[in-house]
């Protein structure tokens, strides 16, 4: 059936209750970090020193191990909840040697509604006294149709990205290759339904994508556009970080979401602004490396209209 244009709907995946939430491993939601993406076998050398963190992805760790910033307790540090552009500032000090990455780091969020249908995140995050790998992803799965409305297959998606990152069976760029779009089943330049060939590219063992692009142009700017036909909705993604993984929900199966609803494989999406996956081990990638009193930034803004 078609839902008449302009109806509001819950656009996000999610669990109903927080006990779900502290036990789900399908990564609903949550700023990932303190290094977020896959990094292979869990180690790292930093100025000469090796270090290991927590695996947690078959020989690999993900989203900063299996303690990670989702599972951490963060402290309110400002709220407005009031007026025209209501906000939360979240804080987290994270530990030297927590999931076994050096340092302390002053870690803040800020989730802001910016005006009706905008949704800002500003995070940052200043090493203290260990230079340290940091890289956040906001891993939020969208459906614009509505969450437990069906598959995104449908849905346009347009990227500002013109190059890739190709990945191995583990989803790792283990080649260190950044190559073109132009010619695969990866180039979404222009405005191209997520279904189209979906069935060409596969993310480890399933269909779908589960890939790194290199966004063009650097600094604040338009990342992605993704649309939905049927309810009018759309959603531009901005944002400042050189990369994004597009997730196309491969592993949902009858997993368990809000009001008792079950999401199936590519039931919803995953836009994630971030650093080179695995770029503590390619030297060939930007560096990830925060030095002691630098400040490490990452600001996206989520526009929907309808």
């Amino acid at each position: 059936s078609l839902i008449p244009k302009g109806n509001l709907a819950d656009v996000v995946l999610g669990k109903d209750t927080l006990a779900e939430y502290v036990n789900d491993n399908s990564a609903f939601g949550p700023l990932n970090g303190r290094v977020a993406q896959r990094m292979a076998r869990g180690r790292f050398v930093l100025d000469g020193k090796v270090y290991h963190t927590y695996i947690n992805d078959g020989r690999n760790s993900i989203h900063g191990g299996h303690r990670g910033f989702s599972k951490v307790i963060w402290t309110v540090k400002e709220y407005v909840a009031g007026g025209d552009s209501p906000y939360i500032t979240l804080y987290y000090r994270s530990f030297d040697g927590e999931q076994g990455l050096p340092g302390d780091l002053d870690v803040y969020a800020t989730y802001q509604l910016t005006s009706p249908y905008e949704l800002s995140i500003r995070t940052n995050a200043t090493a203290l006294n260990k230079a340290t790998p940091v890289n956040f992803l906001q891993h939020v799965y969208l459906n614009l149709g509505g969450e437990g409305s069906g598959d995104i297959l449908g849905h346009t998606l347009q990227l500002s990205a013109s190059r890739y990152t190709p990945m191995d069976e583990e989803l790792l760029p283990s080649s260190g290759r950044v190559d073109p779009v132009a010619g695969t089943s990866y180039d979404f330049r222009t405005p191209t339904p997520i279904g189209a060939r979906i069935r060409q590219v596969k993310g480890g063992k399933f269909y779908g994508y589960d890939i790194n692009y290199v966004i063009d142009g650097e600094g604040m700017r338009k990342v992605a556009l993704a649309r939905d036909g049927k309810s009018g909705r759309a959603l531009e993604l901005w944002a400042n970080q050189p990369a994004m993984q597009l997730y196309t929900g491969n592993f949902l199966n009858h997993t368990k979401g809000k009001g008792g609803k079950l999401y199936e494989q590519y039931d919803g999406f995953c836009l994630e602004t971030q650093a080179y996956p695995d770029a503590v081990n390619h030297p060939e990638f930007p560096s990830v490396t925060v030095r002691p009193g630098q400040v490490y930034k990452h600001d996206m803004l989520y526009k929907f209209s309808f």
